[in-house]
């Protein structure tokens, strides 16, 4: 026949407005749509039926739904920074000015040299890749390699930055309904009646989805919903809002399309929504499935529900003459609708042999054919369908006749919309019936409290009717998976399952066929439902190919998983605000400012920014550090310790928590004492260590490394949620909360003692590891009688808007104290002068206690915590461990950090043997020389040793083993 184009209906259309012209471009040409328009129905109404081509063979593709689950009309949108790959045309609005690009071709859509894959196929079955280009490896990786690799993906990703607007927002809700058609709209209705908040959250930009087309009285029944709901104070609508992944406890995940593709709103352009729901409805509705025949990817391929919808919403006519093949009475509606619009419906081909419901009724009432028992052999044509060659369903393909057409609308069924009910863990029950996977009410999502929060209504739910007239009685769906039954190896090489990435069903019985009988396994091997659908259109018909192969029913296959999100997000929604300088949060204490004005040398610290050093006029950082450190040693110096974690641990089990997380008992410390505790992994690793306060009976606090607060408090409440779930116990991170200042130095007391204020620090009133709690200076504040310099030191806790005034406090009372702020590096000297280790540095993730020295801190009375069993194995235990020692350099000069000391002999790469490396290294001007600490087989027994650290430039340092403590060993400057 000759191809008529396709065009724009006089009449019809409810989502569009005629008056508004909206001028775009598709590769260069000048078109325009009207207002209310997708990217799909602009481009059928300018006559562009094929709007693509397939990922490996290159073939041509039109539109195949009208929906979320199009695999076949994903163009490029956009230029510069606002460039986007596979955006879906059958779901984005068209906006004025678009600029389209078609994808997966070159140099353009029509004359495509890629197109060449299609007559080499036969060289590319299902998983062509696993099986050839591998031998020999120098021509694969130098040959192939790089051809496969530019091949790879589908369409090209943006290079410039995006200039949009993207934000994140919170919801929190007793009920959140996802799905706007009857039976979610219903749903959220019952459940405002009982006074409950209500959100619905609905995909496209108008409320009904098919109800108003496919259901009597639609639009009246979708009008009093939403006026009811509208009417109620407890409910909240949003449309154009896609539900893209719901998780455990409640918590979804969606994407709100504010501003989506126009910039001159001047708003963001979408929003990602984090919503908290005490219980989830799922009225997601249901999918047509298409039917496997011979050439079934011919542009003017249709799923019927999609010409239905190309009809009645836009006003376009896909083609002029319509067959439509169906195993279902729900097609009929498109060849009803067809008629209406005043198009020529050739035929219904169906392959049951008897229908007579009143859809089919209504059909023949009208003079269209019907064709029972009948299959569709192959579609003619390439570029667009010319017609259909007929075959008995039930034979083996042998043509029995023929049609001319342009489109032809195919149902398979439906399949109901089970990805957020599966996403967290919801099964599905096979129903034979009516051949659908569907939700298993006896197996649904769990909640926190173990039972379900989430129910599936509607279609979503396997209720058929709410994806067609609640009224009309209709005849059961005939499971065809191909077409014709018996169909032979030569047609069904050129039927069509996945139609992004050209996976056959030839290529699944071949899969079958080569052993792989779990659908996961198949789904890799072939790639089916590995497209940006995500399978939405293929699944379903690839497993019930792959079950007929196997010889086995369709449940013992079963689905691939279902993972978020449903359908894609950009980066930037997920990002959000968190790009350039917000990419990570700078985090900053009250007393950042103060440390800027004064000259601050930064160090990034974990998010955390902390003063490495304050250098003055005329210094170097080497030189600051060493001005604070004699500064600290001999009078009195500050640091601003306010981004040590601070963990609050809760509750009557509190105590039972903290000797399972430490290695020493901490049950049983008094209230107002502070004790020093290390922390292990599961494996026996040293994770993190710091003091912990006893702050009441069923109250601890224990500080991190500054680095670790989040991942400590993660592993707390890791154990908490996972193994002692029924443990009573509450954690908070207050780490943020506080101001903490540490000060330290000879003349710390006097200091402190000239500010006002409740707590006694006299030495016999206030010992070391003690804290008081009172008021310094009209700041209510806890003290802490602990050092990490050796010094005589507290460290005072204020909340964090007060941090500033009581640091300024103490510099203006102590200036004739010479009062110096010291920074991170100075403290970092003046520990390793104590011999105090540093998480990160002294440790690796590969260091237990007992490798540096701190057998002490481990207790002998409680029967576990965590990580004692492994500190128990073999490796553990083994007296060539590498253990905490101190260094002395022979030469005078600093070690360097990391610096390997070599042992005898060479390993089998022919590299020398090492027995050790330097973990700390610093100059020490309390000492006028080096020290170092390392860590050295069995070193506490070779004390006076003398090793030696090769350098990359040739030479060899060489170092002595000594005590690792070098500075006040017997502890006595702790008290002044």
């Amino acid at each position: 026949m000759t191809y008529t184009p396709p065009f724009r209906l006089a009449h019809g259309g409810r989502l569009i407005d005629r008056a508004f012209q909206v001028p775009f471009r598709f590769d260069g040409r000048h078109l325009r749509g009207v207002q209310g328009d997708t990217l799909a129905s602009a481009m059928l109404a300018n006559g562009q039926i094929m709007l693509g081509r397939s990922f490996k063979y290159h073939r041509p593709r039109g539109p195949l739904a009208s929906g979320a689950e199009e695999p076949n009309a994903l163009f490029g949108l956009g230029q510069g920074g606002r460039f986007e790959p596979n955006q879906r045309a059958t779901t984005t609005a068209l906006v004025p000015g678009m600029v389209l690009s078609s994808q997966n071709c070159w140099p353009s859509l029509d004359a495509d040299i890629g197109a060449v894959n299609n007559w080499l196929s036969p060289m590319f079955p299902a998983g062509f890749y696993y099986k050839t280009f591998m031998q020999p490896r120098p021509f694969w990786k130098h040959v192939f390699e790089p051809i496969i690799r530019r091949s790879a993906g589908l369409g090209r990703a943006p290079k410039d930055r995006d200039p949009d607007m993207y934000e994140q927002a919170y919801g929190f809700a007793d009920v959140v309904v996802i799905g706007g058609g009857i039976a979610g709209l219903t749903a959220a209705r019952e459940a405002a009646e009982h006074g409950e908040r209500v959100i619905v959250l609905e995909q496209n930009p108008v409320w009904g989805g098919r109800s108003p087309v496919d259901h009597r009285d639609g639009e009246a029944a979708i009008d009093a919903l939403l006026a009811d709901l509208r009417g109620r104070g407890n409910v909240t609508l949003r449309r154009n809002c896609m539900a893209t992944g719901l998780y455990d406890h409640g918590y979804l995940l969606a994407r709100e399309a504010l501003a989506d593709h126009d910039p001159d709103q001047g708003i963001p352009r979408q929003r990602l929504w984090r919503i908290r729901a005490g219980r989830i409805v799922t009225a997601t509705g249901a999918l047509e499935r298409p039917l496997s025949f011979a050439c079934n990817d011919v542009p003017g391929v249709m799923l019927a529900s999609a010409v239905r919808d190309f009809i009645s919403d836009y006003g376009v006519a896909p083609g002029q003459k319509i067959v439509v093949v169906t195993n279902n009475d729900d097609a009929y509606r498109t060849a009803l609708t067809a008629s209406d619009a005043g198009l020529d419906v050739v035929a219904i081909i169906d392959a049951r042999v008897d229908v007579s419901g009143e859809l089919p009724q209504a059909a023949r009432a009208r003079n269209i054919p019907i064709l029972l028992g009948t299959g569709i052999a192959k579609v003619k044509g390439s570029r667009h369908v010319e017609g259909v060659a007929l075959c008995d369903q039930s034979g083996d393909g042998t043509v029995s006749g023929g049609l001319d057409c342009d489109i032809v609308a195919m149902s398979g069924g439906w399949s109901p919309v089970v990805h957020l009910w599966s996403h967290c863990g919801g099964k599905l029950l096979w129903d034979e019936g009516r051949a659908m996977f569907r939700p298993d009410p006896e197996r649904p999502p769990l909640g926190a409290d173990g039972r379900g929060n989430v129910l599936a209504v509607g279609a979503a739910n396997g209720d058929l009717r709410c994806a067609g007239d609640l009224e009309r009685p209709e005849g059961a769906t005939m499971p065809v998976w191909v077409m014709p039954r018996n169909a032979p190896y030569k047609l069904r090489s050129k039927m069509w399952l996945d139609f992004q990435n050209d996976v056959k069903v030839s290529d699944v019985e071949l899969a079958a066929r080569e052993g792989y009988a779990s659908v996961e396994h198949t789904k890799r091997y072939t790639t089916l439902g590995m497209a940006t659908d995500q399978g939405k259109v293929s699944n379903i018909n690839g497993l019930a190919v792959l079950s007929k192969a196997l010889d086995q029913p369709i449940p013992a296959t079963g689905t691939t998983t279902f993972r978020p999100p449903y359908t894609p997000l950009t980066l930037a929604t997920i990002a959000a605000d968190a790009r350039g300088e917000a990419f990570q949060p700078l985090r900053k204490t009250a007393m950042h400012g103060w440390h800027e004005k004064h000259g601050a040398s930064w160090e990034p610290v974990g998010h955390w920014r902390r003063p490495y050093s304050y250098p003055r006029a005329g210094e170097d950082r080497h030189d600051a550090v060493n001005r604070e450190i004699m500064a600290v040693r001999g009078g009195v110096g500050t640091l601003d310790a306010s981004t040590l974690g601070k963990i609050i641990v809760k509750g009557p089990d509190a105590g039972r928590l903290m000797d399972m997380l430490y290695t020493n008992m901490m049950s049983n410390l008094a209230i107002g004492k502070c004790r020093y505790g290390l922390m292990c992994s599961e494996n026996g690793f040293l994770m993190d260590d710091g003091v912990v306060a006893r702050l009441s009976e069923d109250t601890w606090l224990c500080h991190t490394t500054t680095g670790g607060a989040d991942r400590i408090h993660g592993h707390m409440e890791d154990w908490l949620q996972c193994e002692w779930w029924d443990w009573q116990v509450y954690t908070a991170d207050l780490t943020e909360q506080y101001a903490q200042i540490a000060v330290a130095g000879p003349r710390a007391r006097d200091l402190l003692e000239r500010l006002p204020g409740s707590i006694d620090l006299s030495a016999g009133a206030f010992p070391f590891m003690t804290w008081k709690e009172g008021d310094i200076a009209g700041i209510p504040a806890r003290i802490y009688r602990i050092s990490f310099s050796g010094e005589l030191s507290y460290e005072i806790a204020v909340p964090a808007s007060r941090g500033l005034e009581l640091w300024e406090k103490l510099h203006e009372v102590g200036s004739d104290l010479d009062i110096t702020p010291y920074g991170t590096e100075a403290m970092h000297v003046m520990r390793a002068e104590k011999g105090f280790i540093m998480i990160g540095d002294e440790t690796d993730g590969t260091i237990i206690p007992q490798d540096l020295g701190l057998n002490w801190a481990i207790s002998k009375k409680k029967a576990d915590y965590i990580g004692k069993r492994a500190q128990a194995r073999g490796h553990m235990t083994d007296r060539s461990r590498w253990q905490l020692v101190g260094l002395e350099s022979l030469d005078g000069r600093v070690l360097p950090d990391g610096a390997y000391a070599v042992d005898e002999g060479r390993n089998s790469n022919g590299q020398r043997k090492t027995q050790g490396r330097v973990t700390s290294s610093y100059h020490s001007p309390t000492l006028s020389r080096p020290i170092a600490m390392g860590l050295v087989r069995h070193g506490p027994d070779r004390m006076g040793q003398v090793l030696e650290f090769p350098l990359p430039s040739g030479e060899v340092m060489k170092a002595r083993i000594c005590d690792p403590v070098f500075f006040d060993k017997e502890g006595s400057r702790l008290n002044g």
